[in-house]
């Protein structure tokens, strides 16, 4: 995995927001729009461009807003990202494109295909986040590691005391990207340990948490207050075929948020993998690409 072969591009939204992109892989090949993780950015980690060309696929990934380099949008919802993606896909003169999300970015993909029915083919969501609202169904919390639980547990009350926390670790990150890995490896499970101890994709790591983190804390902080709220779309609204994947051992999310999903989406299959975590999505990654660009239809 690997940046190689692409170039930064930017486009202007209606509301005169700057978006930056990437667009690498086959020129003609499917397009596909990778939803980041939270923080992250449009560099990584993704498979190599070479790997991408095989599979025919024209892999896009942007900055959410206030993330690498594109700016913010305060108190923006998860549903707002369509609108990003289509003012991408418009800018690309894409006409039906897939969506796939990986942690924090899942939620962002599902809202793409619930708001855009009639561009998005297919959509993939791996070891995602299910709503914070999912009531009495999914003990939320259960499994989940205790940084990520201090994260999302502050209640709204606290809002701001969330913020400040977010505020500082970020420009942690911002000041030494090492500091961010060094806390995960305190807190992940044995799966994911041994996926971040490979010095090519700590390498991938760390350049996406510095560019995420470049221009300040806000990408971040709006990632995570968008996660904690209501998410703008109903999941019934997805029509489309949905693909969810989970590592069994992860407590990062835990992969009970992702079972809760694959019940409530009208189309999903659901894989959750023995021996595998959080990190484990880097590497299902190639064939869930393969599986996006593979025959799409759309549902209208």
């Amino acid at each position: 995995m690997s940046p190689e072969g692409s170039t930064d591009a930017d486009v202007e939204t209606a509301d005169r927001r700057t978006l930056r992109y990437q667009a690498v892989g086959a020129p003609s090949g499917y397009p596909v729009f990778l939803m980041h993780g939270t923080p992250g950015s449009r560099i990584g980690p993704r498979p190599r461009a070479g790997v991408l060309y095989r599979l025919g696929v024209r892999l896009i990934s942007y900055d959410r807003p206030g993330y690498g380099g594109s700016d913010r949008k305060a108190g923006r919802s998860v549903a707002d990202c369509a609108a990003d993606v289509e003012r991408i896909a418009d800018h690309l003169g894409l006409g039906t494109f897939a969506v796939v999300g990986r942690s924090g970015g899942g939620p962002h993909a599902l809202a793409c295909a619930a708001r855009l029915p009639d561009r998005v083919s297919r959509a993939a969501v791996l070891v995602s986040f299910a709503p914070n609202n999912a009531g009495d169904d999914l003990d939320w919390y259960e499994g989940m590691n205790d940084a990520n639980v201090r994260g999302f547990a502050t209640t709204p009350a606290e809002e701001q005391k969330l913020v400040e926390s977010l505020r500082l670790q970020a420009d942690r990150t911002r000041r030494s990207p090492v500091t961010l890995l060094e806390s995960l490896r305190g807190q992940i499970s044995g799966p994911d340990r041994v996926v971040v101890q490979d010095p090519t994709i700590e390498r991938l790591l760390l350049e996406a948490y510095a560019e995420a983190t470049r221009p300040g804390p806000y990408g971040w902080i709006d990632d995570i207050l968008a996660l904690r709220r209501e998410w703008g779309f109903p999941l019934a609204a997805i029509r489309q075929r949905v693909r969810l994947w989970h590592g069994a051992e992860d407590n990062v999310v835990p992969a009970s948020h992702t079972r809760w999903l694959a019940e409530r989406l009208p189309d999903a299959d659901l894989q959750v993998q023995n021996d595998s975590a959080h990190f484990g999505a880097m590497g299902i990654l190639p064939s869930i690409l393969s599986w996006l660009a593979e025959e799409p239809s759309l549902v209208i």
